[in-house]
């Protein structure tokens, strides 16, 4: 998922920044500006969570799933304010808010219901008879760093798993998006969580590595670009800590010879435009077999051309601002260099006049590698379509990229679908004529230049844990 990069955040560093400020896209204006902590406060907040986590581990699996079912009711509780927060901060349509709230309040339910089952103790008995007990073992200080396209969702992903764990949580948020940050955390502690559980981390590029290499935190994880991924990846790599990663994709939907064309246009249109287009798993790349790719063509730009954008608050608009003006102009760059390279642009694609970080629904076709429209991941807005041969081309073309998030396939013949994605897609993630984003049952995340390691389903609680063996042996 794409964020601001490492290396933005180490310029800001480096000019000796003092302030996190945040900006409203939908005008421009600055809203609130937070002071940076010291490098002693951080320091002192990586303590007191480990304090908090030596406590914490002792607590039995059915009091903290009470716990993180309380914290799900504090959501509900000021879901209006912080939705409103979220739009504000980043430009999210309001509905969408309202959605992921909900979403992170769902994660809360089903894992305070699922979570100590998931992590009871397991007997096994050894090959000469012996006893044997695996037991899931918190580990300490989780550490993550998270975006701002989902401010509260992306927190919560790994926030509630951890806590079911045993662990404790600090997180470093995205600068634009650090009063919901906050809010979140006012919203945790007011659930009852015990103090310094949970904390909100103020700090710059060059302070976060030292919390990586902190001793107390013995886990990172991070929802970013793959460049970010990297970096962070070989800096817990050196401080010898286990890392889960949630990279960027340029997410493929096939549209098969035999799909119902309407329904892909009408999936595909709201997997891209989805949370402004803004969206690690949203669909990117539409590569749609010659057979039925000039009645998709027609019907899918139709469909995008009508689409409007404006005031993320008002609700007779289909898109928002993107989140800040730098993601803005990386986007249409990246538009204008592949049509530089041959891609042409079918609709939308000019840069809006007036206040805020606008963008119009934008397709490109003719879209071919050597384009960033085919070989990157355009981060709002804009589809790029690409026609196959026929279905085994298609898939091909969506194999054809470094990423592994997710993907779709739309076909009258759900059973073959199904046959295709299981065997023959290389992503972490497979949508069946739909699109959707995360489910608090399935596993989410990715393979390739996508990441590694996987939250929801149970997997994200056996991300950072010590499963622990303990035997009796006979004889």
């Amino acid at each position: 998922m794409s964020t601001e990069t490492l290396d933005q955040q180490k310029s800001k560093s480096d000019s000796k920044q003092e302030y996190l400020e945040t900006i409203n896209p939908a005008t421009g204006k600055k809203i609130n500006s937070y002071k940076l902590m010291s490098d002693s406060e951080a320091k002192e907040a990586v303590e007191a969570s480990h304090k908090a986590f030596l406590k914490w581990k002792n607590v039995s699996l059915e009091e903290r799933a009470k716990h993180i079912k309380n914290i799900g009711k504090s959501f509900e509780k000021n879901k209006d304010k912080l939705v409103k927060l979220m739009t504000e901060e980043m430009g999210k349509m309001l509905p969408q808010g309202v959605q992921e709230v909900d979403l992170c309040i769902g994660i809360c339910d089903y894992t305070a219901e699922n979570g100590p089952k998931e992590l009871q103790d397991e007997e096994r008995t050894l090959p000469d008879g012996g006893k044997g007990l695996i037991t899931y073992s918190p580990l300490g200080v989780i550490y993550g760093i998270q975006p701002w396209n989902f401010p509260t969702y992306q927190v919560m992903r790994y926030t509630i798993a951890n806590l079911m764990t045993g662990n404790s949580i600090l997180l470093k948020h995205a600068e634009n998006v650090t009063g919901s940050a906050l809010l979140i955390e006012e919203i945790i502690k007011e659930s009852g969580l015990s103090e310094n559980l949970f904390t909100v981390l103020r700090i710059s590029h060059d302070q976060s590595d030292t919390i990586i290499e902190n001793e107390h935190v013995q886990g990172v994880t991070l929802t970013g670009s793959s460049n970010a991924g990297k970096i962070i990846a070989e800096k817990a790599g050196k401080a010898l800590k286990k890392t889960v990663l949630e990279l960027g994709s340029n997410d493929a939907y096939l549209v098969l010879e035999d799909a119902d064309i309407d329904t892909a246009v009408e999936w595909s249109i709201k997997g891209r435009i989805y949370n402004n287009g803004e969206t690690c798993v949203a669909a990117k790349r539409f590569v749609v077999a010659e057979k039925v790719y000039d009645e998709f063509k027609k019907k899918f730009v139709e469909g995008m051309r009508n689409l409007k954008f404006g005031d993320p608050t008002d609700e007779s608009n289909d898109i928002g601002p993107m989140a800040r003006k730098d993601l803005r102009e990386k986007l249409h760059d990246q538009v204008e260099e592949s049509v530089t390279n041959g891609a042409e642009v079918l609709c939308g694609g000019k840069m809006p006049d007036g206040d805020g970080f606008y963008y119009p629904a934008t397709i490109l076709g003719n879209v071919k590698p050597g384009q960033p429209a085919y070989d990157d991941e355009l981060f709002g807005p804009v589809a790029s379509l690409i026609k196959a041969k026929d279905n085994e081309d298609a898939m091909r073309i969506a194999n054809d990229s470094r990423f592994g998030l997710g993907g779709g396939i739309f076909s009258k013949d759900e059973k073959k679908a199904f046959e295709l994605a299981k065997n023959h897609f290389d992503t972490g993630m497979v949508f069946i004529n739909s699109f959707g984003l995360a489910q608090p049952n399935m596993p989410f995340g990715g393979v390739k230049n996508s990441g590694h390691g996987r939250e929801h389903g149970g997997f994200g609680l056996k991300e950072f844990v010590n499963e622990k063996a303990i035997m009796r042996l006979n004889g």
